[in-house]
């Protein structure tokens, strides 16, 4: 038992305890923003932009590039999803909807975007070093599809988390994160009773008057 949980957190011995405090704080945070955004409730945009806001922070200070333009990303897109959340339209705010064409097409652009853009970020500060940054790029793409769509309350927003989750779990814990690691185990829970609970209110028939 010790073995495994030396292998596990051992890398945090180099860590600051300051780092660390921040770490786990930023992990809860995130938690709470993705069981507020199952839940369909405002709260996921403040409690997201606390967390962002922190990993930008040690992930600069890590440099991991990728990783904190996604949270930069985050954190801009949070202040636009909140917006989106709390805009009436005829007197209702923006309902959860499944995307047309149009938004599809909008998908691929962001997703091919987010790749040249990262991979130019990469390039440009010779940082193509390991086998991380191409998976961190593709993590990129799929986080910054997502955001978006769940900024526009698309359910199809939980599939590409699920996805994003999955590729991250292994990829935070080699890049010796496992506080954040074992936080996308949780996301990805998360993010399936999201779906479903997305889904189950997307099929509710609306009632008459």
């Amino acid at each position: 038992m010790y073995q495994i949980f030396n292998s596990l957190f051992e890398q945090y011995s180099q860590y600051q305890t300051f780092d660390i405090i921040f770490e786990v704080t930023a992990v809860v945070f995130g938690l709470l923003s993705v069981w507020f955004s199952k839940n369909n409730n405002i709260l996921v945009y403040p409690t997201g932009m606390i967390s962002t806001s922190i990993f930008i922070y040690l992930l600069y200070k890590w440099v991991l590039l990728g990783d904190m333009m996604i949270n930069a990303y985050y954190f801009i897109m949070s202040i636009y999803g909140w917006y989106i959340w709390t805009r009436k339209q005829d007197d209702m705010v923006t309902p959860i909807s499944r995307v047309n064409v149009l938004e599809k097409k909008i998908c691929v652009l962001i997703f091919f975007f987010s790749l040249i853009f990262v991979y130019s970020i990469y390039e440009y500060f010779d940082k193509w070093n390991s086998i991380t940054a191409y998976v961190d790029n593709l993590t990129t793409a799929i986080f910054f599809v997502g955001m978006w769509l769940m900024a526009k309350r698309k359910i199809e927003n939980w599939i590409f988390w699920i996805i994003g989750d999955i590729i991250s779990i292994p990829l935070y814990f080699h890049k010796g994160l496992t506080f954040t690691s074992l936080q996308y185990i949780i996301f990805t829970l998360i993010a399936i009773a999201g779906y479903y609970s997305w889904k189950k209110i997307l099929n509710k028939p609306p009632q008459t008057a």
